[in-house]
């Protein structure tokens, strides 16, 4: 495990430093030790591209990305910190509610990092969630927790949260999710290239924007919850195995929770159309788009 985790922090100081060869020769490492290599490279590309150096609306003038984490353990709080920095953001730590609601009264951040319990707060991060949501339904939220129950899961992805980690995740993967977000928010803000839309009957995926709609009604999926959309309507009438969609997603899960993300995604549907079946469950094996 050490030498895993060297290798990783070893990938992430020459992305840092802009060294390509010595990048590519750790990814090599990787592979020939821990395989799954097109993990690490696109993990590798996104945080090249728009970690160390973020999105910007004004090319001619270097802004990066303020990510606010709201977090009550200061040890853990400064390590997301320091990696996020090493990344090229600007980042702000909240160790309470209070502190942060009065830093958003000035200024919101492009993306708020929420633990759920905050102090003497069990439930601070749902509530600072809720007060965000309300305010800019359009602001990147994260929760980032060691709550793992499924209430708990589903309560911050019905409060309006683009992403529910828990902290057994690695650096690697948040920032992944991170850059997915932004990349996310700048598309939204791009026109819409007719090539970048994938239409299945009464569905439409903007992947650029990472989008969906149903019968023209937009359906709110979370990052994890669109590549799962994705891989099962891109090939309608395909199976697509628990292990292929969490490749689909760029996320290791168990069995457990891929079930869980596809009940979200059904009563999402659901929820514009009472009569959607397109997910279909192919038993023992996984899950089908059966829409043309």
């Amino acid at each position: 495990m050490q030498f895993f985790i060297g290798s990783l922090r070893g990938l992430e100081s020459s992305l840092h430093g802009g060294d390509l060869a010595k990048t590519g020769r750790h990814c090599g490492f990787l592979l020939s030790n821990y395989g799954e290599m097109w993990r690490v490279l696109e993990i590798a590309a996104l945080i090249w591209k728009y970690g160390r150096h973020p999105i910007n609306d004004n090319p001619g003038q270097a802004m990066p990305h303020h990510i606010a984490i709201i977090e009550d353990e200061t040890a853990i709080a400064a390590n997301y910190r320091d990696a996020l920095q090493r990344q090229g953001f600007r980042v702000s730590l909240y160790s309470d509610r209070d502190s942060a609601t009065t830093a958003f009264a000035r200024q919101l951040p492009d993306l708020a990092i929420i633990d759920v319990g905050l102090g003497d707060e069990i439930e601070g991060g749902f509530d600072l969630c809720r007060e965000l949501r309300s305010r800019c339904p359009e602001l990147p939220i994260v929760f980032l927790t060691a709550r793992d129950s499924e209430l708990d899961i589903i309560s911050g992805l019905r409060l309006g949260a683009d992403d529910y980690l828990t902290k057994d995740i690695s650096q690697a993967q948040l920032l992944a999710r991170i850059v997915a977000l932004f990349r996310r928010v700048q598309a939204l803000r791009s026109p819409v290239q007719e090539e970048h839309v994938i239409e299945r009957g009464e569905l439409s995926l903007n992947l650029e924007r990472m989008t969906a709609s149903w019968r023209q009604q937009v359906i709110d999926l979370t990052v994890t919850e669109f590549w799962i959309v994705h891989a099962l309507a891109k090939h309608a009438g395909h199976v697509k195995n628990r292990q292929q969609l969490m490749d689909a997603a760029n996320v290791v899960l168990d069995d457990n929770t891929i079930t869980s993300h596809i009940k979200r995604i059904r009563r999402k549907f659901q929820s514009a159309d009472g009569g959607f079946t397109a997910i279909e469950t192919a038993y023992g094996v996984g899950y089908r788009w059966s829409g043309s």
